[in-house]
Formats: structure tokens, C-alpha cells, sequence
């Protein structure tokens, strides 16, 4: 395939390096400095557009798309996502393409799946509380994570007794906590922990690198060459 990347980070360079091993040629980088080239004939040439860029600009960057036709997978997270409805309505409504997802990694796809079906379990025993924890490197903008708040909606949506999600720390027995901590260059770590007066439960998910989030966007990309219509995690891996 012939494959444009935006955003051009440590996650960016990754995509680069896993999208070529997989044979597939780039045929534009747009960043910060050069976003003019959203009109150039590398751009436009693009069988699809990988995303990985900040929260602040994320909408920017599904426009410039968006306007051009260009399926679309992005891996940006944080204040965007309350506009999702919105995004999904207009690639429903201009029959476009477009790939979203918290996080790319198969096994936190695996983790949530866990998650929903361990959630429905939990509901029936209110003596388990739990409480979601989570570690991402200093560089990242927005806490919680997206992966940290698709894992609580997917406690919420299955717990009774759990009605949102808080930082830090609780004011009510309905809420369900999310300790987030930055430290270092640590890629990524997720855990949830039901926790009664007898035993602890956990369930975790430790990233040794960013490889395995490059690899989910540029299959994401391959998933969606042919599609039209708004695509998630669930969709490629059948979930």
C-alpha cells in the first residue's frame, strides 16, 4: 500500500519502520512544520493516512482528510473524543473512512475483551471494588489515557454499582478510581484489580515497546483499504 503518516513522534517514526517492513512504501510525512502538504501529490497519492499526532490537533488533521477523501486510521487520543459522535456522523453521512482506536496493541484489544466479560462476573459479587491503574511515559499529554477510560467504560457499562470514573482518588462508593502515574519512557501498563477483604484479583497488560501499537495501526490500514464506514478494534479482530 501506499501510505501517508501524520504526525511524526516517536510513534510516527515507528509506523514508518513497521509499514516498510511490511512492504508497503511512504509516500508522505506530514508534521507541524509542513501541513501545506496535505495538498501535495504524495499526500494525495495515499491509499491511507496513519495518524498519530496531538490531542489539540487531531480534529485539524480528520478535516484535512476528511476533505480530501482519505481513509483514515488515528492512534491520537485525549480531548477529541468528546467529539466522536460528531466525527462518526460525518463519516457515516459522506460515506468515508475512518479507523479509531484508544489503543492500537493487540493484547490491550484482548484486555478489554477480558475486561467486559470479567466485569460481567464482577456484578453479581458486590464484596470486589475495583480500581483501575495505569503507567505511561513522561511524554504523554492526556491522563487518564484513552486506553485507561475505554477499560472503565467498559467496567461501567457491566457494574451496577459503578456509575463513573474519577482520578486519584473517590467520593463515593459508585465511582471507580484511576490511578494514573508518568514515569520515565515506560511505553505502557494497564491493570485492573478487584480487590475484597479476602483476595485480590488483577488483571494487567505490560507494553515492552511501542512496536506492538505501530504494528495494530498499519494492520488497521491494510483492514481498511477497500471499506467505507467508521471501524474500531473490535471490527479487525472480530471482538
Amino acid at each position: 500500500m501506499k501510505l501517508a503518516i501524520i504526525g511524526y513522534g516517536k510513534m510516527g517514526h515507528e509506523v514508518e519502520r513497521v509499514a516498510r517492513e511490511r512492504g508497503h512504501e511512504i509516500v508522505s510525512i506530514i508534521d507541524i512544520n509542513n501541513r501545506k502538504d496535505f495538498d501535495s501529490k504524495g499526500f494525495m497519492s495515499a491509499e491511507a493516512a496513519i495518524e498519530f499526532s496531538r490531542p489539540d490537533s487531531a480534529l485539524k488533521n480528520f478535516k484535512e482528510c476528511f476533505d480530501r477523501n482519505m481513509p483514515l486510521v488515528t492512534g491520537t487520543t485525549g480531548v477529541w473524543y468528546k467529539h466522536l459522535d460528531d466525527v462518526r456522523e460525518t463519516v457515516i453521512n459522506n460515506k468515508l473512512t475512518f479507523f479509531y482506536a484508544s489503543n492500537f496493541s493487540i493484547g490491550v484489544n484482548v484486555l478489554f475483551a477480558v475486561n467486559r466479560f470479567l466485569a460481567r462476573i464482577m456484578n453479581g459479587l458486590p464484596q470486589y471494588n475495583v480500581e483501575i491503574e495505569e503507567v505511561h511515559h513522561v511524554h504523554k499529554l492526556d491522563s487518564p489515557s484513552g486506553t485507561g477510560i475505554t477499560i472503565a467504560e467498559g467496567i461501567i457499562n457491566n457494574i451496577d454499582r459503578k456509575r463513573r470514573w474519577v482520578e486519584a482518588s473517590g467520593v463515593s462508593s459508585d465511582d471507580l478510581v484511576i490511578h494514573s502515574l508518568r514515569d520515565g519512557e515506560t511505553p505502557g501498563i494497564h491493570e485492573i484489580v478487584y480487590e475484597s477483604d479476602v483476595d485480590v484479583i488483577r488483571v494487567k497488560h505490560d507494553a515492552k515497546n511501542r512496536s506492538g501499537f505501530a504494528l495494530g495501526a498499519v494492520l488497521a490500514a491494510e483492514f481498511i483499504r477497500t471499506k467505507k464506514g467508521f471501524f474500531t478494534m473490535n471490527d479487525m479482530l472480530n471482538l
